[in-house]
């Protein structure tokens, strides 16, 4: 039998598959790969369409306290973010740039109080070349703060942005998410990750 474990999947609209015909997303493929290779894994989609950085901060720990409480087996938390902190309204960032990465430290330091590993999957690209350059600098801001942090990162904009598929899905969607074969793409770019993480989560 294997390893038991609990995971949160702590995050935007893409971590609640906005978009996929299915409801899955990639987080719900993620969870279906893992237990085809065994783990008995218990997955928590903690996803909320519009959050920002800051709002995650807001909730995550209540949220993820009763699902990860101690027991005989192994948890840990996976965030996905950053689309949003760069959305506009009135005109400016939902999150300020200089305030997204120390976000990103808070919610790290928080999980760590607690014992809970964490990984992060960096932001996809949306239909919007302007805010894709936000988002990739903000991807390689992330990815370089959890290296510094020793905590995975794995990014998923630049494939995903010269991918024909994504960009496609995603403009004839809303100009965000896309559908479920877009997800399945997403999934696809981070499952050697994910599998390695878990390996290393469960001991």
């Amino acid at each position: 039998m294997g390893s038991a474990v609990r995971v949160c999947f702590v995050g935007d609209s893409f971590v609640a598959g906005v978009g996929d015909e299915s409801h899955r997303g990639w987080a719900g493929r993620l969870i279906s790969r893992a237990i085809e290779r065994g783990y008995r894994l218990t997955g928590y989609n903690l996803g909320i369409r519009g959050d920002t950085s800051a709002l995650i901060g807001q909730r995550f720990v209540s949220e993820c306290e009763p699902r990860l409480a101690p027991g005989d087996y192994a948890v840990g938390v996976v965030f996905s973010f950053g689309v949003n902190d760069v959305i506009r309204r009135g005109g400016q960032p939902r999150v300020a740039p200089s305030q997204r990465v120390e976000n990103l430290d808070a919610l790290i330091d928080e999980a760590r109080q607690r014992d809970w590993p964490v990984l992060m999957i960096g932001p996809p690209p949306i239909s919007d070349d302007e805010l894709n350059g936000e988002l990739r600098e903000l991807d390689a801001q992330l990815q370089e703060r959890c290296r510094a942090g020793s905590v995975p990162y794995l990014s998923v904009f630049e494939p995903l942005v010269a991918d024909a598929q994504w960009r496609s899905e995603v403009a004839a969607d809303d100009g965000a998410h896309p559908r479920g074969s877009g997800y399945e793409l997403l999934a696809e770019l981070v499952d050697e990750g994910w599998a390695s993480w878990l390996q290393n989560i469960c001991g």
